[in-house]
């Protein structure tokens, strides 16, 4: 073999099949490899990780925006609808959340490997925005109104608890778990006290208003 051939560290049964040595690749195929022990030799089949890596794209859903990018990873590497990643580009470092994997025209799978995908579908997930339907007290107004959180996207919500943001305090009383995060909870509609979902699970908090300020009909 040539001092510039390509080499793996790989334990050989010969010589050292509790450790690895320095090994010549011969051949390979199949997922496996034909290599030659430097220390003494002896050349055997062995499994090699594969070091190919694709670049799909990504394109990422952000506060009803949406850009595309690309991501590098090994093209062996098991990929899953839900799972998430670090997004690093020139511009932003985020983390997002897979929604969907298409690895054709029209055809979308929930898990396969990184080398079979054609585009990510993601979200961001490190900031996040929120609806809230807050309900009136009883006996303060028959309306109810929405509103819209910016939140970190680790900020939790639990049902029975009670949070203020700016001039609005409400206690929370339901959560509606987002469809590509219903895996993580019992259900997709929380009740019980005591539930308690991430922000960037949340597809709507509904909550009793307990502000300070009296309630208007209009």
């Amino acid at each position: 073999m040539s001092e510039h051939a390509e080499r793996a560290p790989v334990a050989c049964p010969s010589c050292s099949p509790d450790q690895e040595t320095v090994h010549e690749i011969i051949t390979t195929g199949g997922g496996t490899a034909t290599v030659r022990c430097t220390e003494c030799g002896h050349t055997h089949k062995a499994p090699l990780e594969s070091e190919t890596t694709v670049e799909p794209t990504v394109v990422v859903s952000q506060d009803g925006d949406s850009f595309t990018a690309s991501v590098e990873m090994p093209a062996d590497e098991d990929v899953e609808k839900g799972e998430e990643f670090i997004l690093e580009t020139e511009a932003v470092i985020m983390q997002v959340r897979v929604t969907d994997i298409e690895i054709g025209p029209e055809e979308r799978v929930t898990r396969t490997t990184a080398g079979e995908v054609e585009t990510f579908w993601t979200r961001a997930v490190d900031n996040v925005s929120v609806p809230v339907t807050v309900h009136p007290r009883d006996g303060e107004g028959d309306g109810t109104r929405s509103l819209d959180l910016q939140l970190p996207g680790d900020e939790e919500f639990t049902i029975g608890e009670t949070y203020e943001f700016g001039d609005e305090e409400f206690e929370v009383e339901g959560i509606h778990v987002r469809e590509d995060a219903v895996e993580r909870y019992d259900f997709q509609k929380l009740g019980h006290e005591g539930d308690t979902v991430l922000a960037k699970d949340v597809k709507r908090v509904y909550g009793v208003d307990k502000s300070s300020k009296a309630w208007s009909a209009w």
